[in-house]
């Protein structure tokens, strides 16, 4: 840990979900890269608490359970949290909660970034906005200075753990992401095109891999109906290890979901695949290599069009 030669204090708000924090990851690396001596606390979900402690960008992370306010032991808890001699807060989240915590938990004369009614340093208009580049502009109103992220810290963790990639024999492989929340079932790409894509990618000599959460395995178990010989590692990767997995991909394609932003920061060519109800001004994915194709409803985004997204991004015509 550097040592610090000031006394300033940071304290950012993230909760996630996890498309949201890997958004964010230029936002922290910005934050800490204009603010190298200070220090810097992450208030996160329980959830992604280990995510947070593996990245070089925090001094301190705080879960927030995220309980009501009613929930008087929990209220005070984080209460106890805003009431720490921050130099300013930053919300990343512009959330109701986040709001209610200006509101009800942080000192009238707080430095407070964000969205809140009556905050010291209210964010600009963004609208037709990247999330990503909203989050920059945020760490920049902290002092923040342009980063890209050495994503070296993510993959680096995964040597901890197995690492699935060494399943594939060390064949070009392809990974297919099927799922998304349960709670949006419209953003999901049938099953029937995931197999589509990846029978015709398995037929140019890729090996097609599926991943997903546990939550996600109606939909791996769709495609495999349809692409028995696909290798299924749902349910079988930890975040640092999907990472790695993701990395070492010729390609990833899947819908508007997590998994599918930490493959584009990962640099992999990523192709989302999107509905109507995904803004792909505010929600594409920022990579090296990275495309979307969006269809409304998502149905309409066709196996053929897929394709020809992937050889925009590198993909060899077939002969």
């Amino acid at each position: 840990m550097l040592e610090k030669r000031d006394n300033r204090r940071i304290l950012v708000i993230k909760h996630g979900a996890l498309g949201d924090i890997v958004q964010a990851l230029d936002a922290f690396a910005s934050l800490r890269a204009g603010n190298p001596q200070a220090h810097i606390a992450l208030m996160t979900s329980p959830g992604f608490l280990s995510l947070a402690k593996m990245m070089p960008w925090f001094d301190e992370v705080i879960a927030d359970p995220r309980a009501g306010l009613l929930n008087l032991a929990a209220a005070r808890r984080i209460r106890r949290s805003f009431r720490q001699d921050w130099s300013v807060i930053v919300d990343m989240q512009c959330s109701s909660r986040t709001r209610n915590y200006f509101a009800h938990f942080v000192p009238s004369n707080a430095r407070w970034i964000g969205t809140a009614s009556g905050c010291s340093d209210p964010l600009p208009d963004f609208t037709g906005v990247n999330n990503r580049d909203r989050m920059v502009t945020t760490a920049k109103m902290a002092g923040g200075v342009s980063q890209s992220p050495d994503m070296s810290w993510l993959v680096n963790g995964a040597a901890q753990t197995d690492n699935p990639a060494v399943m594939i024999d060390n064949k070009q492989y392809v990974v297919l992401i099927p799922g998304c929340s349960l709670a949006k079932p419209q953003k999901r790409w049938p099953a029937d095109r995931f197999a589509a894509i990846g029978n015709e990618l398995a037929a140019r000599g890729f090996e097609i891999v599926l991943v997903g959460t546990a939550d996600d395995r109606d939909a791996v178990n769709a495609v495999l109906a349809a692409s028995p010989d696909a290798i299924d590692l749902c349910g079988k990767t930890n975040l640092a290890g999907l990472a790695v997995l993701l990395g070492g991909a010729a390609f990833v394609i899947g819908n508007d979901t997590g998994p599918m932003f930490l493959a584009a920061r990962t640099g992999v060519p990523s192709l989302m695949i999107m509905g109507p109800d995904t803004d792909p001004t505010m929600s594409a994915p920022k990579g090296a290599a990275t495309s979307w194709l969006q269809g409304a409803p998502i149905s309409e985004v066709s196996a053929f069009a897929a394709i020809g997204a992937l050889e925009s991004l590198g993909l060899k015509p077939n002969a």
